[in-house]
């Protein structure tokens, strides 16, 4: 394997107490595996944590020693709560400090005295960190080494990411391919598993359906080869068809 067929890896880290209490619904790693997956990059993990320093401390070490990339949302706000920076700064070992950038950007936006103590605390971020624009709320974001740290506000880090994207290395560009049918997990658990057999470099996931008073199945390959992905969709069809099922190009309606 040559360097440019790399798999290029990545976790997203969804930090706050109000995701994992039901109170606000995470709409942020869709978001985020969609547009790595567009990238090249390939989301392995994906974890949930609350507002508690040792847990953050802990997962962005864990995960920024394993993954490429890591994107943190959430815990970057004005409140005593949002201890995101803090603990990034921790991680890596360096004091959280007041960025003069970050300040700049703060004072153009906000009006004469509204800049308050409170508002300051955005401006904070690790010693050595480069700024993520904000260009909807002003407070910007951070990189510290291969960590992203974004805000949790789905149209803000929507934003913030828009423009961090390039500084972002991709792997080869990841494919797909669906085929579906009326045709139970348990009916073609074994073909399918052997179909995985024979085509090991890519990854085939089974996700059932009920449609139309039946049930079904939808059936994806994903993988950077795309005749691969062909001649394996081909062995699909014909596999669904040998078991008595009619195969479709995408889950019926």
């Amino acid at each position: 394997m040559t360097a440019a067929d790399k798999a290029v890896t990545a976790a997203v880290l969804v930090i706050g107490n109000e995701i994992l209490s039901g109170r606000t619904k995470d709409v942020n790693l869709g978001f985020l595996a969609e547009q790595l997956t567009a990238l090249g990059i390939r989301l392995r993990e994906a974890r949930v944590i609350a507002d508690l320093e040792a847990d953050i401390v802990a997962t962005v070490n864990e995960t920024r020693a394993r993954y490429d990339y890591v994107f943190t949302t959430g815990g970057i706000g004005p409140t005593h709560d949002d201890i995101t920076a803090a603990c990034v700064a921790k991680a890596f070992g360096v004091a959280l400090v007041l960025d003069e950038r970050a300040v700049a950007v703060l004072t153009r936006h906000y009006q004469p005295g509204q800049l308050n103590e409170a508002r300051l605390r955005m401006a904070h971020v690790p010693a050595g960190a480069s700024l993520i624009d904000n260009p909807v709320s002003a407070a910007p974001g951070f990189q510290m080494g291969n960590v992203f740290v974004m805000a949790g506000v789905p149209s803000i880090m929507q934003a913030m990411f828009g423009g961090l994207k390039q500084r972002l290395v991709g792997g080869p560009a990841i494919l797909s391919r669906t085929v579906s049918g009326f045709i139970a997990e348990g009916t073609i658990a074994a073909g399918l598993g052997a179909l995985q057999d024979r085509y090991g470099q890519l990854e085939i996931g089974s996700y059932p359906f009920f449609r139309q008073g039946r049930f079904g199945a939808s059936f994806v390959l994903r993988g950077t080869d795309a005749a691969a992905i062909a001649a394996a969709a081909e062995e699909l069809r014909t596999l669904i068809r040998e078991l008595g099922a009619e195969p479709m190009e995408a889950e019926p309606l």
